[in-house]
């Protein structure tokens, strides 16, 4: 198991610089901060001084090599716009997205594993064929038009949740928290409603076809055989033989959940990386883009690292080709 840890570390290494070149240079050619930076009013000598500043005479190969020397001593750069340090601004905004992403992905397992086990086990069933439709509509309506409609009936026709923001928050160990809070789960709930549907679809798919396909299996029908009540069944040997495909789906879903919820942080206005991104790619603020994209990657890595290993301990198969 440690060669096969110290294996996967290597390897996220070299996909991490991969990811700060092509990271960098991607960033480096959509359009030009000093246009935004400077007024158009300013004299050649100020904008020659604010290019100096920032860096931004040196060639790209130059700039690149400084941002990766500040990296490797912890320095994320210093953000244009708010000028203040990238890691303290995204650190300013990490608890709120990721509090919204954990809400949303909790939600959808804890909801969707037992709908799509349960219409995995009784496929011929009304109530399976009304969840299988039903799941449909979380793949084919768009996010965006799914939260605007929550805000108009139950913020606008109801007026029985707040439209947007995050509300009243609790500070544990200095991170803001809003579920702690009635006025924080009000203004959480629907964005993260909004959040879930997409997974929450998902995760009812992907365990109703791993249910249907197990239970077809001969493992079942031997502990049939041999008298387990279904209740056992179904918690003993079907839950754990779903359960890889689940864990990779959770993970990559909740990467994935704080990575790309740029829409729902828009459209209710949630203090979270999303927002903060729309902002800097508007603003052309490089430094801020730079490292939110790192952190995705990084996040990413650290999950498939995490995910891996959640294998090697459900499947005792993955144990063994770790040690040899």
């Amino acid at each position: 198991m440690i060669a096969f840890i110290v294996r996967r570390l290597w390897q996220a290494i070299l996909i991490m610089l991969v990811m700060s070149l092509l990271v960098f240079m991607g960033v480096f050619v959509i359009g030009n901060p000093v246009d935004v930076l400077i007024s158009p009013d300013a004299t050649q000598e100020i904008r020659d001084r604010v290019i100096a500043q920032y860096g931004l005479d040196l060639p790209v190969w130059q700039q690149y090599l400084q941002f990766m020397n500040n990296l490797l001593h912890g320095d994320l750069g210093r953000s244009f716009v708010y000028n203040m340090p990238v890691a303290e601004l995204i650190a300013s905004r990490l608890p709120a997205t990721a509090e919204l992403a954990l809400t949303a992905v909790f939600m959808a397992s804890l909801i969707g594993i037992p709908l799509g086990i349960y219409a995995g086990y009784k496929p011929d069933s009304w109530g399976s064929k009304t969840i299988m439709a039903l799941s449909i509509l979380g793949f084919s309506v768009p996010t965006f038009w799914i939260g605007l409609m929550l805000i108009m009936v139950f913020a606008v026709q109801l007026g029985i949740m707040p439209a947007g923001g995050r509300g009243e928050t609790v500070s544990v160990f200095g991170v803001p928290l809003s579920f702690l809070t009635i006025d924080g789960l009000h203004h959480l709930a629907l964005p993260a409603i909004n959040l879930s549907l997409f997974k929450l679809s998902l995760m009812i798919r992907l365990a109703a076809s791993g249910t249907r396909e197990i239970m077809l299996t001969d493992t079942i029908k031997f502990a049939r055989a041999a008298g387990i009540n279904e209740r056992t069944i179904l918690r003993r040997h079907v839950l754990r033989l779903i359960s890889i495909p689940l864990v990779t789906v959770f993970g990559l879903e909740l990467g994935s959940t704080v990575a790309f919820a740029v829409v729902t942080e828009t459209i209710y206005s949630w203090p979270g990386l999303g927002k903060l991104i729309i902002d800097s790619i508007t603003s052309l603020d490089r430094p801020v883009m730079v490292a939110y994209l790192m952190l995705v990657s990084l996040l990413f890595i650290t999950i498939n690292l995490i995910v891996d290993l959640s294998y090697a301990l459900l499947d005792p198969r993955m144990r063994q080709e770790a040690s040899k």
